[in-house]
């Protein structure tokens, strides 16, 4: 079963923080309200997300593209001529996730109704 969240809004009650990034990257501790939300609903067995994403969606992209990166430990070699990087120590997550672009404007109706077929809606 997929989970859809919605991250497309613009923060509004929280500008302090989302002048700078989309609220679903806003920090609990040391991570953001998004993978804790994520956290939860793996805790039960669900780990298939479809992100709908809207407003500063590139910076959500970015956070898990890069994600391994900066939950790992890693040697990066630049000898011989070229660059490595080799990972250890990494933060497992069985987690599938789709990034989709729905806009910065769309209302709700129209992220899931974009979708429907990736979402095997009827």
């Amino acid at each position: 079963m997929k989970v859809v969240i919605l991250c497309g809004g613009k923060g509004t009650r929280l500008k302090e923080e989302t002048v700078y990034r989309p609220k679903p990257l806003v920090s609990i501790g040391d991570k953001p309200i998004l993978w804790h939300i994520m956290k939860h609903y793996s805790s039960y067995g669900f780990n298939n997300f479809v992100l709908c994403l809207g407003y500063l969606g590139d910076m959500i992209k970015q956070y898990f593209v890069n994600y391994e990166l900066m939950n790992s430990d890693l040697t990066v070699d630049f000898s011989n001529g070229g660059s490595s990087i080799k990972i250890h120590k990494r933060q497992e997550l069985d987690w599938q996730i789709t990034l989709a672009d729905t806009g910065i404007e769309s209302m709700t109706g129209c992220d899931l109704n974009e979708y429907r077929d990736m979402l095997k809606v009827i």
